[in-house]
């Protein structure tokens, strides 16, 4: 059982809540993610997710210059760097998500996705393989 820093991505996307909608969709693609953390200053408040861009700001026709704060999720559950990936998968389960934000002491350190998990639990299974690919786009 390893630890959540061990799978973790380090160093996620992290935008300011006033940033907008466009500047989050092009950290997306410069840096070949599907989400990114949203802060008050160096307070984490909320994350923003491809699909979230598409659902809650297309769809409803807000303007790309509209703050990313409006569009992204807030209320997150986060673990602890050093905590199990056995707990990171327990807090996904019991939350329903994809994906939490990694704290250490109160600051943000990384990102953690059940992709990862699955890579670290068993490298074999069809999810690691999909979740270890390089993409393909």
């Amino acid at each position: 059982m390893g630890k959540v820093r061990d799978v973790m991505t380090a160093e996620p996307i992290v935008l300011q809540r006033d940033q907008s909608i466009a500047d989050a969709a092009r950290a997306m693609r410069d840096n070949d993610m599907g989400s990114v953390l949203v802060v008050d200053g160096d307070k984490l408040c909320g994350l923003v997710t491809d699909r979230d861009i598409v659902v809650r700001a297309l769809a409803e026709s807000a303007a790309p210059s509209s703050p990313i704060g409006a569009v992204c999720t807030p209320h997150l559950v986060a673990v602890e760097a050093d905590d199990d990936t056995a707990e990171a998968l327990r807090v996904m389960q019991d939350n329903a998500v994809r994906r939490l934000p990694v704290m250490d002491h109160g600051r943000i350190v990384g990102m953690v996705s059940i992709g990862d998990l699955a890579v670290e639990q068993d490298e074999e299974s069809a999810l690691a393989d999909i979740s270890a690919a390089r993409p393909t786009q």
